[in-house]
């Protein structure tokens, strides 16, 4: 992800390559809801930086949907690392199933304190994250911090689940903070001249002026929605939510789905790297 400027289970399947570009697919263990996904690396001179879950589990006699785009910036320790602990730490909490909400903001902000606390080993990046827990079915858990994006589709209309963080949106808690915005022609708003996010994990140097905490929301899966979309900025800098649902109701298959999305995202010259997990429920 190029954020920064101005600084020198059983029933799933999944790939966590670092190729160029990685794809797999999966499904929960009645086969009614099936997922895709597609990373492939960007234009900039650096390793693939998005880490990307889907997966399907079993635990406290429930089934879990996993689901999650991690897109760091200045090396990929930190998203290899929420990759590996995010949602096991979510899962940990003593609260999560009387309160998913609470235990999830809770889990964000202690992983965010651990890689902070192990900047030596995970070095000066950071990362955004967008993650969806899908209870049984039936209840859909969202979170983000940055601008990694949930989108599901309700009628065949497009929902944003997310709230993106920019800094010019949340520029006065940045500057009460004692940070700055800036602004410069032909580059986007940046955290003291830098960062092109308000809300990321690690980021030790601009921590001080930056959040870590996530948007929660929760949503009934009822009959209205048959996709969700969870991707990176390199798909949604050059595609709306609503042109990207249309895509991915087009094809059955999530996968191609997921591989469509990307395809369309380096025709219209996205130069980041692009991760996408689509969801397709009742199939």
């Amino acid at each position: 992800m190029d954020k920064f400027c101005c600084l020198k289970s059983s029933f799933s399947k999944l790939v966590s390559t670092r190729s160029s570009s990685s794809t797999g697919k999966g499904k929960n263990h009645e086969g009614s809801i099936k997922y895709g996904f597609t990373l492939v690396k960007g234009k900039a001179n650096h390793p693939m930086e998005d880490y990307h879950v889907a997966k399907f589990v079993q635990t406290q006699g429930k089934e879990l949907g996993l689901f999650a785009i991690y897109d760091g910036h200045l090396g990929d320790r930190v998203p290899s690392y929420l990759q590996k602990h995010l949602f096991s730490n979510i899962l940990k909490e003593d609260e999560f199933w009387n309160d998913p909400g609470a235990s999830i903001s809770k889990a964000y902000l202690s992983t965010d304190q651990t890689i902070l606390s192990h900047s030596s080993d995970l070095g000066r990046g950071g990362s955004t994250a967008v993650t969806a827990i899908l209870i049984n079915g039936q209840i859909l858990w969202t979170a983000n911090v940055g601008d990694s994006r949930a989108v599901l589709s309700r009628k065949g209309q497009a929902v944003q689940l997310t709230t993106d963080h920019e800094p010019n949106t949340e520029r006065g808690i940045i500057e009460n903070k004692g940070g700055f915005v800036s602004n410069l022609p032909g580059d986007v708003p940046r955290v003291n001249g830098q960062l092109a996010v308000s809300r990321a994990f690690g980021d030790k140097s601009l921590k001080s002026h930056l959040r870590s905490d996530p948007d929660v929301q929760n949503t009934d899966v009822d009959v209205d929605i048959d996709i969700l979309i969870l991707a990176s900025d390199g798909l949604w800098k050059v595609m709306a939510n609503q042109e990207a649902v249309d895509i991915a109701r087009k094809v059955r298959d999530p996968l191609k789905a997921a591989k469509q999305l990307t395809a369309e995202a380096l025709k219209r010259d996205s130069k980041d790297d692009i991760s996408c997990v689509v969801v397709r429920f009742r199939c």
